[in-house]
């Protein structure tokens, strides 16, 4: 089984040794997505939601480049900066995934750039 690597300028570019995504076979890898704009790399901050959000925009990106979407993922681990912020994280999180919900892991660590959120996912190819 071949390994394909998923890049998109759509989503902040890795800043370390790591790919974005990878494909192997039917199931797409993402690496974490912080809340970084892709467009100026800056963090998004201040707003426990929107970062929840753009870090889910940036998987999202990633997602479609790949030729997936959402609606595969199969699981997803969500890090958060402060377990107290759980409720609106979930809140976020369930606009983006309203049927068929995937797996998921939430824990509480820290976080490059001090950033609120970080989240990975697992997805189904198309």
């Amino acid at each position: 089984m071949e390994k394909q690597i998923i890049s998109t300028t759509k989503a902040p570019g890795a800043v370390g040794p790591y790919s974005q995504a990878v494909k192997v076979g039917n199931l797409i890898f993402t690496s974490g997505q912080i809340p970084l704009d892709p467009t100026t790399g800056e963090l998004v901050g201040g707003d426990v939601k929107k970062a929840t959000e753009r870090a889910l925009e940036n998987v999202k990106a990633i997602l479609e480049e790949a030729g997936t979407s959402l609606d595969k993922v199969v699981k997803t681990t969500v890090f958060v900066k402060n377990m107290g912020d759980f409720a609106a994280v979930n809140e976020i999180y369930a606009k983006y995934f309203e049927k068929d919900m995937p797996a998921r892991s939430c824990v509480q660590v820290v976080l490059p750039k001090d950033a609120f959120v970080e989240i990975e996912v697992i997805a189904l190819a198309e």
